[in-house]
């Protein structure tokens, strides 16, 4: 939809935002915060209040936005995002400040916000500032290194069997060198997301998006795999330099159309016959930089709208011989998918897990409500993964797929 002038009415591109608040000393998510939305830089403007539910979230609110064609145009250098201002308040909580909330027309925003006890006031995390998205203005390119790393022998760092994904990435905030620099431990599937909302936009066809995506993880996977900064004596899993890794801002909000295609192929990647790890896959925007060997992210996305499936794109870049593998082992579940999904009629152990699973996240989510764990996938057990879904920005399906399980 295209910003346009109708019986004297502008009328613009609009996206939604939706504010999660959690607390960080029980892990739960607040309800009856007080959620702010303001002018940009203009902190006295309000445009809306909101107030969290039970489950710490606030209604969705439409937003205006620039025409969306910015955001799919390569020769475009406006911006194609609006900016927003949020504040969080809670009594007894540390009043926390959002700055450049960036919202995608026809997308929906999703902004999480993490509050602290005032007796435990955090000054550098209660001012969250989001960067400029990374096609929109120029960040340091990324210095080239082997698309296959040289493993170092069996006595060496390198410990993993086979590509596993890690429950935590430890985020360096700054150059590898840089000692006074801040680390992050974010869980993995948030990294991933914050990422890829950080470096293309929410508005590409969706192939595109699950392609860069799968980039993104197998670049992630193999800095895991090679344990490739812990070999060389540092104490984190990757750096949030676009010289050396990727684009991540702390606190920045994210977007459920990546979000939902993070949750569907999170332990997927992208390698070749013949090599144990997942494919070291570069990239650039193929606008501001050139990378004649990588993928382009506005060459994917042209690709994505000539119908081009997300391997299909990513052989076009990185060699007809590259295919999808996935981890067998994903760190932090208590037990693995399956293999088929749970629906109306299913039964066994594999329903107990999530009968279980559902009775202990209720506690913090009571929306959900609580279940006999009696094995049997009926009309219950529906219900509740149906009420799960939803608070957790999963399709509403009622069943549970890889998505839902590992979620």
């Amino acid at each position: 939809m295209r910003a346009f002038i109708r019986k004297g009415y502008f009328i613009p591109d609009t996206g939604r935002l939706q504010v999660g608040v959690y607390r960080i000393d029980p892990g739960s998510p607040a309800g009856q915060a007080r959620v702010r939305v303001l002018q940009h830089g203009r902190p006295e403007t309000i445009i809306d209040e909101l107030y969290t539910d039970e489950s710490g979230q606030t209604p969705e609110i439409t937003l205006p936005t620039p025409p969306l064609d910015y955001s799919l145009e390569e020769a475009n250098f406006a911006q194609p995002y609006s900016e927003y201002d949020i504040e969080v308040e809670l009594d007894g909580y540390d009043r926390l400040y959002v700055d450049g909330v960036q919202i995608l027309p026809t997308c929906l925003a999703l902004q999480p916000v993490n509050i602290h006890p005032l007796d435990a006031p955090t000054p550098d995390l209660d001012f969250i500032s989001i960067q400029p998205q990374t096609l929109f203005v120029t960040y340091p390119p990324k210095i080239p290194e082997p698309d296959v790393k040289e493993l170092p022998p069996s006595t060496g760092f390198v410990v993993l069997p086979e590509p596993i994904v890690p429950e935590t990435i430890v985020v360096h905030n700054g150059l590898p060198t840089n000692a006074s620099a801040q680390n992050y431990w974010v869980p993995y599937k948030d990294y991933i997301k914050n990422v890829a909302s950080c470096e293309i936009y929410a508005t590409w066809p969706e192939e595109c998006i699950k392609a860069n995506v799968l980039a993104i993880i197998s670049f992630t996977l193999n800095r895991v795999f090679t344990e490739w900064y812990r070999s060389k004596g540092y104490y984190f899993t990757i750096t949030n330099s676009t010289q050396y890794d990727h684009a991540f801002n702390y606190g920045r909000n994210i977007f459920e159309e990546i979000s939902v295609i993070v949750d569907e192929v999170f332990s997927s990647y992208i390698t070749k016959p013949g090599i144990r790890q997942p494919l070291f896959a570069q990239y650039c925007d193929g606008k501001r930089s050139s990378c004649p060997n990588w993928m382009t992210q506005w060459g994917s996305k042209d690709l994505g709208d000539q119908g081009y499936s997300a391997l299909e794109i990513l052989q076009h870049f990185y060699g007809s011989d590259v295919y999808i593998a996935r981890a067998e082992k994903v760190e932090g579940t208590p037990m693995s998918y399956p293999g088929v999904e749970l629906v109306n009629g299913s039964s066994g152990m594999p329903v107990r897990a999530i009968q279980e699973q559902l009775n202990v996240i209720s506690n913090n989510y009571p929306v959900i409500g609580k279940l006999r764990v009696d094995g049997q996938y009926g009309g219950s057990t529906i219900g509740a993964v149906e009420a799960f879904q939803k608070v957790f920005k999963l399709p509403v399906t009622g069943r549970v797929d890889y998505a839902t399980w590992y979620k």
